[in-house]
């Protein structure tokens, strides 16, 4: 623990008292090459600080890995179904939650979903017109 008291209360303080910081914008245009070398280990930990707080409170930052279909053939690169309107019946309900049994006609699997996330997916209903 006394590395760390030492490390926060006399190395970075006499670190960052040491940099050449200029007092005005004109001052940064005269710092020579070693002046600029200098200050390179605080940019990057200021860089590096700034890009895991963008990771980690920007959703953009982030790539999202869940898969929403996790079970209907995932052998395939993309899944497409298709239908005959003359098969349809009065009225046929398709899944949109990829829970289904009959995927891809829903068989209440989202029901379940919803009472266990509080999620509101239900099924896309088509009716023929009378």
């Amino acid at each position: 623990m006394e590395v760390m008291s030492n490390l926060v209360t006399q190395n970075i303080p006499n670190y960052l008292s040491g940099l050449p910081v200029p007092k005005s914008i004109g001052g940064w245009f005269k710092l020579g090459v070693r002046d600029w070398l200098s200050l390179v280990p605080l940019g990057a930990v200021i860089g590096g600080i700034t890009y895991m707080s963008y990771l980690a409170f920007c959703p953009c930052g982030r790539v999202c890995k869940i898969h929403i279909n996790n079970s209907i053939e995932k052998n395939n690169a993309k899944v497409v179904h298709s239908v005959d309107v003359e098969d349809l019946g009065e009225t046929s309900a398709f899944c949109r939650c990829w829970k289904s049994k009959t995927f891809p006609k829903c068989d209440g699997s989202h029901n379940a979903h919803n009472e266990t996330t509080g999620d509101n997916v239900g099924p896309l209903v088509v009716k023929k017109k009378k």
